[in-house]
């Protein structure tokens, strides 16, 4: 096991960390820019560096910077958190060369799934269901006029090299594709440093599923099931439930299995997430692995049992899936999940500032995962996450009325925050029913 792990990451990921080295007795080394000097996962790690500056090219960006940390700190280990670097496979191959091992994937594995239209292609070649598209990425706007009318509009052109919607255009009609097109490689270019572009059929009102995976370096791969997070705005998640509405226990399963062996044949390791889009006859399509821990495991663990940050230090420490996760655990019970992030409710604009007082929901099924604290101020800076709070019930009606009453027992003063946006989402039928897609913000016009 590992001795010292250096968290290159900050908020409420970094404390999760720092939680799970704890159990393991893992001493922790955490990394902050001059703004986050006051922040929980500096005063809670066993050592603390300062790095940079504020920005973040200058601080969490920086990998000179983490690295002369980690060298300095004599750690073991990094542990990346989501964001920042935990999907630059040149920082995990530079760790690898420094003899200090990252946790996550293989180097070669985050290079495969970061790019999108490779990643949509070794997917279909494994076994995986994925749409109609094309299989490279679109060299000109004719080659995507001449796929998209073999399999007909709408479709969807995506920056290879994406994420977070940039890059992305929907074309419905013939005539707006060559623009679309240019566009969409201009931003792709602008955002990402690559204008490749792919091109898929367009699901006009899919369900945004994804399944957690975990392997070990062995070539095993176990699939812990699904999460909805069909709840977002502009590609960004809001809400997120375990499991997910209407995916039964056949598919579950099916999909765990052909999961489980298209992973294996291409040498996944350690914690992942693949996300699918569901159609409106209930069939998935695979969209993309995040080669990382999500913002949203909390859910897969409160249904399944399993820690998920202990676990990827566990299999990036060389033990076999069997010994961290004895055997595929069953889904009991559903949880909820609601971002709280620092901003306008009605005009998602950031709400940066001071946090009077905060005071977190209890009581039980609930739990709240948050770096933050009365007095402590929200940075512009970074993103907008404050706290995550997670509801579990035996039933969904259950995990929702104990996330009412979490919501309605949570104090954030002095900045504005998304929870009266979550309050007005657990009242609506829809949700209640469960009868909600991607669209569902848009149009209940919250």
């Amino acid at each position: 096991m590992f001795e010292r792990l250096l968290i290159a990451n900050r908020g409420e990921i970094a404390l999760r960390v720092i939680a799970a080295c704890r159990d393991l007795g893992i001493k922790t080394v955490a990394i902050y820019s001059t703004v986050d000097r006051d922040s929980l996962h500096v005063q809670l790690a066993d050592e603390a560096i300062c790095i940079g500056e504020a920005p973040s090219s200058r601080s969490y960006l920086s990998v000179p910077a983490i690295i002369s940390a980690a060298e300095i700190a004599d750690v073991d280990s990094i542990h990346p958190g989501y964001g920042f670097l935990a999907e630059d496979a040149s920082f995990a191959e530079i760790c690898q060369g420094c003899g200090i091992r990252f946790i996550g994937p293989r180097p070669e594995a985050i290079r495969l799934m970061g790019d999108k239209s490779q990643a949509r292609k070794a997917a279909a070649e494994a076994g995986i269901p994925v749409l109609p598209g094309s299989p490279e990425p679109l060299r000109t706007p004719s080659e995507a006029a001449g796929l998209a009318q073999s399999i007909g509009f709408p479709v969807i052109l995506k920056a290879s090299m994406g994420g977070g919607g940039r890059g992305m255009r929907i074309v419905r009609d013939p005539s707006r594709l060559k623009d679309s097109f240019l566009q969409a490689t201009a931003e792709a270019e602008a955002a990402f440093g690559s204008g490749q572009v792919y091109l898929e059929k367009f699901i006009e009102r899919p369900r945004h599923i994804e399944f957690q995976v975990l392997g070990d370096e062995y070539g095993n791969v176990i699939s812990l099931g699904e999460r909805e997070c069909s709840i977002q705005r502009r590609h960004q998640k809001l809400v997120e439930e375990a499991p997910a509405n209407g995916v039964a226990a056949e598919q579950r399963a099916r999909m765990g299995e052909t999961l489980a062996r298209a992973l294996s044949t291409i040498g996944y390791s350690n914690a992942g997430t693949v996300e699918f889009l569901m159609d409106e006859d209930g069939d998935l399509h695979f969209i993309e692995l995040n080669a990382r821990i999500q913002v949203e495991h909390p859910v897969t663990e409160a249904v399944c049992g399993v820690d998920l940050v202990k676990s990827q230090l566990l299999l990036a420490a060389g033990e076999p899936l069997g010994a961290v996760v004895p055997q595929t655990p069953s889904v009991s019970g559903h949880a909820i999940e609601c971002r709280v992030n620092a901003e306008d409710p009605r005009t998602f604009l950031p709400s940066p500032g001071l946090v009077r007082r905060f005071v977190a929901p209890g009581g039980p099924g609930i739990r709240v995962d948050s770096a933050a604290y009365s007095g402590w101020s929200v940075q512009p800076h970074y993103d907008s996450l404050v706290a995550k709070i997670i509801a579990h019930g035996d039933t969904r009606s259950q995990a929702i009325a104990r996330m009412r009453r979490a919501l309605s027992m949570c104090i954030l003063d002095g900045i504005k925050t998304s929870i009266p946006l979550h309050r007005r989402i657990l009242r609506t039928p829809q949700f209640a029913d469960g009868r909600y897609d991607t669209k569902f913000i848009e149009e209940m016009g919250l």
